[in-house]
């Protein structure tokens, strides 16, 4: 009896193997179900195509509640229905059935980009609780894009020059294509200026409905400007929308090289094409145009704009241009400037007009805002050119004189005596407005009978005195812009005067002092001076500034 229920146990376990081993040699074996997708391996955009999902139970076991999903390509458009995931519940599937579902669609998206369709079947293998799934793909491979889209655009245009261009679409997609829309990138430099028809923001255009063999034109006229030789890439994109996502259909680019305008121009600012300036100045401006075309110019209008704070507009004018005290622009035409009316190939015109700089403008704080003025000189719907003019910086210097002061006491009789000592503080003061200045020199000549008792304050400044020529040098490294308005920037010195002899008149002390340094911004040198001081100058012992 024993042996009988060993046996059983025995066989139980071996059919329990049995079974193991088949379930899952059915299970994961690729045989089980045989699911595939039949399709065109390359399509035109918007060509009508149709997949074959196809299946097969290849195993000895039912699979039950089956479930088919299948998943159009992103951006497709189904013929039936508008859903690009279709859900289908299937009958059982019994051992070595097979069937085929069809779905059809029209695919869009750029030539040679991949459309990637997907099938899923999931299921019950019969007598088990989890559920499984088949998975597989097809490409297909958007081969053209039937639509027409180009730039008509010069290869080549003057900077400053309107230019007017054109986008052409024409389509022969089997199909009424409807939410298109065009869309463009403009290189830096190009100012938009109208299109026909209307853009929506400059850079938009709707096209509602575009049916086969049906196309349109959009005209853009705007100015381009940039550096001769410069390439200026345009792009513009064909797309429609599906979803809230714009599908691109078409992209395109042309490059437009920027070349010197037939119209030359150029200009002088007080006889000079690099002048610089400074604050109160009178600027006189000739402005020059020359045609170095081959083809005559006829009938021109010119405009100067000005740009800047700095300019004093009450004081503008000019012989033959139109302006008022006040304006900010000068118009000259061709019925009163006779080159403007006709300017043959190999011309040269001039006009020109005056204005004023400020005298005086306050410093603002900024330390990276330097000087300059800009005008543009236009010739509408030809060339455009502007030109920035640096303006130099303001330094000032002051000397004072002092006895009985804080810094060092200065002491001695006042008027002088003959033989005895009288000492004096000196106290230079440097002031930089605008633009950085480097490598400053502050520098003053001592008379005969003063000399230097060697207090100085701050201990480190870098001050030389030249024993022979009798001059008195402090070296200041740099001056940002603002350095010495709000806070002095000063140094401080004690002279000493022994007069040899009684004089009538007032002794001088120290001769007029001079400033000098580099504006960093225009490179130029600036200069400034403060006058000398004598002993009559000095009032009291709080001291007297000298003018």
């Amino acid at each position: 009896m024993k042996k009988f229920f060993g046996f059983l146990i025995l066989l139980t376990i071996l059919a329990g193997g049995l079974g193991f081993y088949y379930y899952h040699r059915n299970l994961y074996s690729r045989e089980v179900l045989k699911l595939e997708i039949l399709g065109p391996e390359k399509v035109k955009a918007g060509e009508e195509i149709e997949y074959i999902v196809k299946y097969k139970n290849n195993g000895e076991i039912r699979l039950e509640n089956p479930r088919l999903v299948f998943e159009y390509p992103e951006y497709s458009l189904p013929i039936e229905g508008e859903n690009l995931r279709v859900i289908k519940e299937l009958p059982d599937i019994y051992p070595g059935e097979e069937r085929s579902f069809h779905f059809r669609a029209r695919l869009f998206g750029k030539e040679g980009e991949a459309k990637k369709a997907k099938a899923t079947l999931s299921y019950y293998p019969k007598n088990l609780k989890a559920r499984y799934e088949s998975v597989t793909t097809f490409t297909t491979r958007i081969e053209s894009v039937p639509i027409t889209f180009e730039f008509d655009l010069p290869s080549r245009a003057e900077s400053g020059r309107e230019i007017k261009f054109y986008l052409n679409y024409f389509s022969q997609i089997d199909y009424p294509l409807s939410d298109l829309e065009v869309k463009i990138e403009y290189p830096s430099g190009f100012q938009y200026l109208e299109s026909d028809p209307p853009a929506l923001d400059d850079t938009h255009w709707e096209i509602k409905l575009l049916n086969k063999t049906e196309g349109g034109r959009i005209e853009i006229k705007g100015i381009l400007s940039g550096e001769v030789e410069e390439q200026k890439i345009f792009r513009a994109m064909l797309g429609m929308w599906q979803g809230g996502k714009f599908v691109m259909l078409k992209e395109i680019m042309k490059g437009v090289e920027i070349i010197e305008p037939s119209l030359y121009i150029y200009q002088q600012i007080n006889g000079s094409p690099q002048y610089i300036p400074s604050l109160g100045e009178t600027l006189h401006y000739q402005i020059f145009f020359k045609n170095i075309g081959e083809k005559p110019f006829t009938n021109l209008f010119l405009v100067v704009q000005l740009k800047g704070d700095l300019f004093d507009f009450q004081t503008l004018r000019s012989d033959s241009g139109q302006c008022e005290p006040g304006d900010n622009s000068v118009i000259w035409d061709w019925r009163t400037v006779p080159k403007l009316r006709f300017l043959d190939a190999g011309e040269e015109g001039e006009v020109n007009f005056w204005i004023n700089l400020k005298k005086n403008w306050p410093y603002r704080g900024k330390r990276d805002e330097n000087l300059q003025i800009v005008n543009k000189v236009i010739f509408p719907s030809q060339t455009q050119k502007e030109f920035v003019t640096k303006v130099n910086s303001r330094i000032e210097v002051s000397q004072e004189g002092f006895v009985g002061d804080e810094i060092f006491g200065s002491q001695g009789p006042l008027p002088p005596k003959v033989g005895e000592k009288s000492f004096f503080t000196v106290i230079w003061r440097v002031k930089n407005f605008y633009n950085p200045v480097e490598n400053l020199k502050v520098s003053a000549f001592l008379p005969p009978e003063v000399k230097l008792t060697g207090k100085i304050l701050p201990e480190e400044a870098s001050l030389t005195y030249d024993s022979k020529s009798r001059e008195i040098v402090w070296n200041i490294d740099k001056l940002d812009p603002g350095e010495g308005i709000k806070k002095p920037y000063q140094l401080a010195f004690q002279i000493a005067l022994t007069p040899s002899e009684e004089k009538e008149k007032e002794v001088l002390l120290i001769s007029e002092v001079k400033v000098e340094g580099e504006d960093k911004w225009t490179g130029e040198r600036l200069f400034a001076t403060s006058s000398a001081i004598y002993t009559g100058d000095i009032e009291s012992e709080k001291g007297i500034v000298g003018e």
